[in-house]
């Protein structure tokens, strides 16, 4: 199955867990950042990603203890690529939502505090005389 079809199966059978956290990031409803849900970066699917903050949020069920290896290297290419990447079992995301929340949060602010200011264009602003 190639990758874009993939995704598009993992958006319709999301886990419970998944769909929890959804309802919170969806529609800019969490700090007016836009992410997105099982978008491939690579050659990979992720479970959540808010490219303006460069921020990748996975959550992760019983099988990932026996995928540990493949999360590591996973989580080291993304993070290669520069996004920063946070993991939640699925019961933390059901019993702990606002811990997870402010997980989230306090990394979104950390990406956004790291980003560069765009610097201002030649030409604009007041010209001392």
């Amino acid at each position: 199955m190639q990758l874009l079809e993939r995704a598009k199966t993992l958006r319709s059978e999301q886990t419970e867990a998944e769909q929890r956290l959804w309802y919170y990031l969806r529609a800019h409803r969490f700090m007016d950042m836009k992410f997105k849900r099982q978008k491939p970066i690579g050659r990979y699917i992720v479970d959540f990603v808010c490219h303006e903050s460069r921020l990748i949020v996975e959550v992760d069920g019983g099988q990932h203890q026996e995928n540990a290896g493949y999360d590591r290297r996973r989580d080291t290419w993304l993070q290669e690529q520069g996004y920063i990447v946070l993991r939640f079992w699925n019961h933390e995301v059901m019993q702990q939502i606002e811990n997870v929340l402010e997980a989230i949060r306090l990394a979104v602010e950390r990406a956004c505090s790291l980003s560069p200011d765009p610097s201002p264009a030649s030409g604009r602003g007041e010209q001392s005389k």
